[in-house]
């Protein structure tokens, strides 16, 4: 990569974003649930992650919950000019560390006014709607709720929305209600289901945002994945994430970590340029997959 932290995306006005973002759920205590384990190691993931120059940050209340966002605005708040917080609606958490959806009208004005509270903001810079269920998307409508945030949208409590776990078709609903400007699904070198998905977002200026860069490889990805990272003298998920920045400009990374310097190895993606054979390599993974 030429530009710091693998270039910009603006998907809207008045939101310029590092596509190598931070994704904040790691912050979270065992199972995404309760505190860190190393409080002050967190803040300083944080503190590192705006003093890298990354101007894009995912989290959720529902991380926690409340403690991820709490600590974010503990780290970082007042906030400085041009950091944008993007976060997610649509479940809540359970004392067994469950994850049940949360998408009817109340559930979905109480989580924004909750995000508001906790992050100390008086509007979220965007919010996605997430919905399907631990094993993907599932078909079905989403207008209701996304009209309910839609709604938030026009009274000001929203800047921009989008979507995340959805199908394309699920995308094209939400379209017609109101603009997004990102789409948040799984996907990486080893499952590539939303190749056609991800085209169309980089086709309309939207953002794709994949999440578990290394999630769902068998042995065999892995240890060929392994193979190019030590090649290129690098680890493996620096070879993921590198490979999702040269798949399509359209791509936001949020890869995370609760480790000031995994942190540091995260962001030296940017400038891991993958040559061709290694692409090629890469693009076996893809395809054993799909056999």
């Amino acid at each position: 990569m030429t530009t710091a932290l693998g270039g910009t995306l603006t998907p809207a006005d008045g939101l310029t974003l590092t596509r190598m973002g931070y994704g904040a759920m790691q912050l979270a205590g065992p199972g995404v649930y309760g505190p860190p384990k190393d409080h002050d190691a967190a803040v300083q993931v944080l503190r590192n992650v705006v003093e890298a120059g990354i101007t894009h940050i995912d989290t959720s209340d529902f991380y926690g919950p409340a403690s991820t966002n709490e600590l974010i605005r503990e780290a970082l708040h007042p906030y400085p000019d041009g950091l944008h917080i993007v976060t997610k609606v649509g479940a809540r958490r359970t004392p067994d560390k469950g994850w049940p959806a949360a998408l009817g009208a109340d559930d979905l004005r109480l989580a924004v006014h909750e995000n508001l509270e906790h992050l100390g903001l008086d509007v979220l810079d965007v919010v996605n709607l997430r919905v399907g269920g631990q094993n993907g998307p599932r078909r079905g409508s989403i207008a209701q709720p996304f009209e309910v945030l839609a709604e938030l949208r026009e009274q000001g409590l929203i800047r921009h929305l989008g979507v995340s776990n959805v199908t394309v078709e699920q995308v094209a609903e939400a379209r017609s209600i109101a603009p997004i400007v990102c789409v948040q699904n799984f996907y990486n070198v080893a499952h590539r289901d939303d190749d056609a998905l991800l085209d169309l977002c980089a086709d309309e200026e939207i953002a794709f945002v994949p999440f578990f860069p290394l999630g769902g490889f068998t042995p065999l990805q892995s240890g060929e994945l392994d193979a190019v990272a030590a090649d290129l003298g690098a680890t493996p998920l620096q070879v993921a994430l590198a490979w999702l920045l040269q798949r399509s400009p359209a791509v936001l990374l949020i890869p995370g970590t609760s480790s000031p310097a995994h942190l540091a190895e995260n962001l030296a993606a940017v400038d891991l340029h993958l040559p061709a054979d290694a692409v090629g390599r890469l693009e076996g993974i893809a395809a054993a997959a799909v056999h």
